[in-house]
């Protein structure tokens, strides 16, 4: 037996540090709860309401008022609709800008993807009830923000799939003796727009949903038709709503994830 082994390091302190670590984890973690309120008793309290509310909404109704849920449930598509396109329009160019394989200047690129990344941070409920203060009570409050939300989004995720554009049909472009804007026209926009197309839709489908939370803050559509109930307690008109609401948006997401597979 060899007496010149090294001895194997105790596994003491480790187990001791993780121990530590994970005390010190819960003990965060309670004050936490401690400091928001988080209680059992406010949580039962909280469940014994909903349990109330949820016997309250059935059988659900329309109170007979069901084609103007249908109108504002049109009006939130369109929301959806228009806020996208805008979004698109101006988040396809950007996207080109943003790629570094079309524009190579480094430093461009940085400050570029950064200015995004900081717009990006602004949540989309933020931008609604900014632009409904600048703009007024309506759905047109309501597009801005979703637009103004998705660009920047969607302009990093443009820029991204350009990037990973093959890059043969570029150089056979440019061997071709064709410009910039030839490379872009020719080369990259076939191979991005099935992509783009693609993305465009599954932004279509969550502003279909945001929508409806904008409608709450004063932005029109289907959510101002449920806060309207929900504050004088009709919660068997607010869960039709709700119901009719999901019908909606499983059906759109049908269809868009149909036009996607084609697009693919």
């Amino acid at each position: 037996m060899n007496q010149d082994a090294t001895p194997l390091p105790s596994p003491l302190p480790g187990l001791a540090l993780r121990g530590l670590l994970t005390l010190g984890g819960i003990a965060a973690l309670i004050a936490m709860m401690v400091d928001l309120g988080i209680s059992p008793v406010a949580l039962a309290g909280g469940f014994t309401k909903l349990g109330v509310f949820l016997l309250a909404m059935f059988p659900p109704s329309d109170g007979g008022d069901l084609p103007r849920i249908l109108k504002s449930l049109l009006e939130t598509l369109a929301m959806a609709l228009a806020g996208t396109t805008l979004a698109v329009l101006v988040a396809a160019p950007l996207g080109f800008l943003g790629a570094r394989t079309v524009v190579g200047q480094p430093a461009f690129h940085f400050l570029f993807r950064r200015m995004l990344d900081f717009f990006r941070g602004v949540p989309v409920l933020v931008w609604a009830l900014i632009f409904v203060a600048a703009f007024g009570l309506g759905p047109f409050g309501g597009v801005i923000a979703l637009a103004v939300a998705d660009i920047p989004s969607l302009s990093k995720l443009f820029a991204e799939a350009i990037e990973n554009c093959d890059r043969g049909p570029v150089e056979g472009t440019r061997a071709a003796g064709g410009s910039r804007l030839h490379e872009i026209r020719f080369a990259l926009a076939p191979q991005v727009a099935p992509i783009l197309a693609s993305q465009s839709l599954y932004y279509l489908e969550s502003n279909f949903r945001n929508a409806a939370v904008l409608g709450i803050v004063g932005a029109g559509g289907i959510g101002f038709e449920l806060e309207e109930r929900i504050r004088i307690f009709a919660f068997d008109e607010v869960a039709f709503i709700v119901l009719l609401y999901m019908v909606a948006v499983a059906l759109l997401d049908s269809l868009s994830r149909r036009l996607r597979s084609a697009l693919a």
